[in-house]
């Protein structure tokens, strides 16, 4: 573990992305946070308490202590909130894990990857500048792409989900969250031959 303060020590930084508020719940851009809430519920972790321009909450997950969080700038921001909890807790860029949503899977599909681009995901972007490194791990869950191309970019990520695609992101965010205690045991490459589409 980190530091020698039991209490203020974490193994792994989580976040999921998306945007605040009750108008965009169930929309494409929060599908980290649905992400987020899965892994909540399975190690019974509560994301209530608000520090770092974040919804946060810490738990054990297996033998390691995580703090998982929902970075409440909007989406655009969402680096503000990673870099202040990286810094505060002093966690390297191979301990943090980075949920987002992807318009170029199909719902229903997952990607994990070790490190990489932001893949014009704003959040993730913002996330690349301010802690500096793109040495991290995402897990990005496919919200399928533009139905046609003249149809705008940001109309598109904020659009809700249709009954048929919730069932399945449900899944894939259950998905995501089994994908989050492979990573964080060690077990990376299970987690993408696994879950990678």
């Amino acid at each position: 573990m980190f530091g020698t303060n039991k209490s203020r020590s974490i193994d792994w930084l989580v976040v999921g992305l998306g945007n605040p508020g009750k108008k965009y719940e169930g929309t494409r851009h929060n599908a980290g946070f649905m992400a987020a809430d899965a892994l909540a519920e399975k190690l019974g972790i509560s994301v209530d308490k608000l520090k770092f321009h974040a919804l946060i909450g810490d738990g054990m997950c297996g033998d390691l202590r995580i703090l998982l969080a929902k970075p409440q700038t909007f989406m655009n921001l969402s680096g503000q909130a990673v870099d202040e909890i990286m810094s505060f807790y002093k966690i390297p860029p191979e301990r943090l894990i980075v949920m987002c949503d992807d318009i170029s899977l199909e719902p229903g599909r997952l990607r994990i990857r070790r490190k990489g681009s932001h893949g014009g995901q704003n959040g993730m972007r913002n996330i690349i500048d301010m802690i500096g490194t793109q040495d991290f791990h995402r897990i990005k869950l496919g919200v399928g792409a533009k139905p046609h191309p003249d149809y705008d970019l940001a109309d598109w990520v904020l659009s809700h989900f249709t009954v048929n695609e919730l069932k399945l992101m449900n899944e894939t965010a259950q998905n995501a969250a089994e994908a989050v205690k492979l990573i964080t045991a060690g077990n990376t490459d299970k987690a993408m031959n696994l879950y990678n589409s």
